[in-house]
């Protein structure tokens, strides 16, 4: 039986990112943890070890800055046991578009979108030349929905989502898996650290649901996998609408509508 690939996990200290490394390791899989807490993260790679027997390494790195994401990327590029990347670090940012600092804005830009790009660009090469590996990418239902009221998160989640499909259109001919998960709200350490109000929060997913959720779409090797969209149907109704405009954004006429 061939060794199983290493999982690399951004954001890995808490929330999602600790779920999916609980679940790689009781699968089996060796562990490279990404975060900015490295204390969290080695209590969680203690209690892991112990119960699992897995190897796991801790990176500390702070993925808005870009010699640590840098460091990371180099990793991704050399070392081949490393088969699965998990981009969960993320963020987000309270207060209306008007009200946020540009720095602000900037600085959840770079997590959010930038940090993404250059983790998935570090290793897709190395995949497609390989014909095996998988890109996991963690968005969010607010990237397919402007009426929620969160622009520049929104659209960094909306970022993630393209940027899969993308990925996936261009990478699974070569063997290669992506996929697109987009959550609902879920209960993490977010909501704190963004500077939300308790009192108006959503109501909220059980991070262990999402991540066993999408793990469930992981192995069926979806390209996006939605865990609190109920009806199926609607994301193919969705999917087929956009495809079906597709032989329009061709011509070379503005439609009649637009003529005078």
């Amino acid at each position: 039986m061939p060794d199983l690939p290493i999982v690399l996990i951004t954001g890995a200290s808490s929330g999602i990112g600790a779920v999916y490394a609980d679940r790689f390791a009781r699968r089996g899989h060796d562990l490279v943890l990404v975060a900015r807490d490295a204390q969290r993260m080695e209590t969680l790679a203690s209690t892991l070890r112990a119960e699992t027997g897995v190897a796991i390494e801790v990176v500390k790195a702070d993925l808005t800055q870009a010699s640590d994401v840098e460091t990371v990327s180099r990793r991704l590029q050399e070392d081949d046991r490393i088969g699965v990347l998990i981009n969960n670090a993320g963020a987000g940012l309270s207060g209306s578009f008007a009200t946020q600092s540009s720095a602000a804005q900037q600085n959840l830009i770079a997590l959010n979108v930038s940090a993404v790009v250059a983790l998935a660009n570090a290793v897709a090469p190395r995949f497609a030349r390989a014909g095996t590996g998988a890109i996991v990418n963690i968005g969010s239902v607010v990237g397919l929905a402007p009426e929620f009221g969160m622009s520049v998160y929104g659209a960094t989640k909306a970022f993630v989502l393209y940027l899969s499909q993308g990925l996936a259109v261009e990478l699974s001919p070569k063997g290669v898996y992506v996929q697109a998960v987009v959550p609902s709200g879920t209960r993490t350490e977010i909501w704190d650290r963004s500077g939300a109000d308790p009192a108006n929060l959503p109501p909220l997913m059980e991070v262990a649901d999402l991540v066993d959720a999408a793990l469930v779409g992981f192995d069926r090797r979806e390209p996006v996998t939605v865990p609190p969209l109920h009806d199926a149907a609607l994301w193919d109704a969705f999917q087929g609408a956009r495809q079906a405009m597709l032989p329009g954004f061709a011509a070379t006429v503005p439609a009649d509508r637009y003529r005078a």
